[in-house]
């Protein structure tokens, strides 16, 4: 494929990158999905200085990745929950990727922090790049890029 046949200014990649690119938005995903839901314990288990967490919480919320839920303990104010919204969910692969990787380059003596199970069968999961015909790829090399043409 040649440069001149895709319009990078269009790059899906930069487009993810520029809304959950920020390590603070990937760890904050990454507690949403362990199910932390609530501002003090984000800031509990990840140590984030308040006023990063609250600008990644903001961003989030603003694109649609997670949504605020209001709550109130007895004899205290109103405050939020943060929880995914469908769009969130949808960014678990992604974050799965990131885990294997991590997982496979980064683990000293290949002991890895998590295991993600089936919440079934108990086996664990990996991903897996499949076409649309059912043929499971091995990597990189068994994909080709097609520029689309824009119809609009």
């Amino acid at each position: 494929m040649s440069e001149a046949q895709w319009d990078r200014s269009r790059c899906s990649v930069a487009g993810a990158l520029a809304v959950v690119g920020e390590k603070w938005s990937l760890l904050v995903l990454r507690e949403a999905f362990l199910g932390v839901r609530r501002f003090a314990d984000f800031q509990r288990v990840l140590g984030a200085p308040r006023a990063v967490l609250t600008d990644r919480l903001n961003t989030l919320v603003e694109e649609g990745i997670l949504r605020r839920v209001p709550y109130q303990a007895q004899g205290e104010r109103q405050r939020h929950e943060y929880r995914l919204t469908q769009k969130g969910i949808d960014l678990h692969p992604a974050l799965v990727a990131l885990m294997a990787w991590g997982d496979r380059y980064l683990a000293e003596d290949g002991e890895v922090p998590l295991e993600l199970r089936h919440r079934d069968c108990g086996e664990p999961v990996h991903l897996a790049l499949v076409c649309e015909a059912g043929h499971e790829l091995s990597g990189a090399r068994d994909v080709r890029p097609v520029p689309r043409i824009p119809t609009g």
